[in-house]
């Protein structure tokens, strides 16, 4: 929906949704929005001229609380999201944590990762808030959380868990808020849109999901990543963006 370079509004997408909208048609809007406050975030969505109820709206922080305790947690990602994180009432803890959890951000330290690894090797547990491939930001693109995630898992052989995209518990959630829009909406029924045709659309597509791949975000071609992605997981249809979806509805 918008751009990870500057947040403006990718193209065609607030037409996509007004779209949306004017048919009745059933839909979510599903983020991996880990730098604010969900709320916040919406609001801000909204500013830029999306209109979409909030019911519509689903992202990490808005399930975190099931599935990470409160307490004993070393947060790893930018200074937004260890706030959002504390104004949730987590206790963040770099001595003895039992979790550690990894957001994004595209200055990572090795002193960071020395530490992650102590506490892994110690014992605590491997959360990732999404599993993003890649971070683009300021024309540059980083490691996402899952490739964080990867490299901490074969460094310490420990396995890990993610809270949103493409975990199944982050998918199912979604589709039982869009159940409440149509009760009888099922996998097979939904058409996923994203730039991450890995840390999205992959885990979309073994659930039963058609996916759309963009290339409007993280991949500046469809021939930078497609190749090297395995066949059964290859996006079912390619679009530069939104507005060029909107021309083939």
């Amino acid at each position: 929906m918008i751009s990870d370079e500057d947040k403006s509004p990718i193209r065609g997408s607030r037409e996509f949704i007004a779209k949306l909208n004017a048919e009745n048609i059933s839909y979510m809007v599903i983020t991996n929005n880990t730098k604010k406050d969900s709320k916040v975030f919406y609001d801000f969505l909204q500013s830029l001229g999306f209109s979409f109820a909030y019911e519509r709206y689903l992202d990490p922080l808005m399930i975190l609380e099931r599935s990470v305790p409160k307490q004993a947690l070393a947060a790893y990602g930018s200074a937004e999201f260890l706030e959002v994180l504390q104004k949730m009432g987590y206790e963040l803890n770099y001595t003895n944590p039992k979790t550690v959890l990894i957001g994004i951000k595209e200055d990572f330290t090795n002193e960071e990762f020395a530490q992650m690894i102590d506490f892994l090797l110690a014992g605590a547990s491997l959360v990732g808030m999404h599993e993003t491939s890649i971070y683009a930001k300021n024309a540059k693109r980083y490691p996402g959380v899952g490739a964080i995630l990867k490299m901490l898992e074969f460094a310490t052989s420990t396995k890990y868990t993610v809270i949103g995209k493409p975990s199944v518990a982050f998918y199912e959630e979604s589709l039982e808020m869009l159940r409440v829009q149509n009760p009888e909406a099922r996998y097979e029924d939904i058409k996923i849109i994203s730039d991450d045709v890995k840390g999205d659309l992959g885990g979309a597509k073994e659930l039963g999901m058609y996916t759309i791949f963009v290339t409007s975000g993280k991949y500046r071609s469809a021939e930078e990543i497609l190749p090297s992605i395995e066949e059964k997981l290859r996006p079912d249809a390619v679009f530069s963006d939104m507005q060029a979806i909107l021309e083939r509805l």
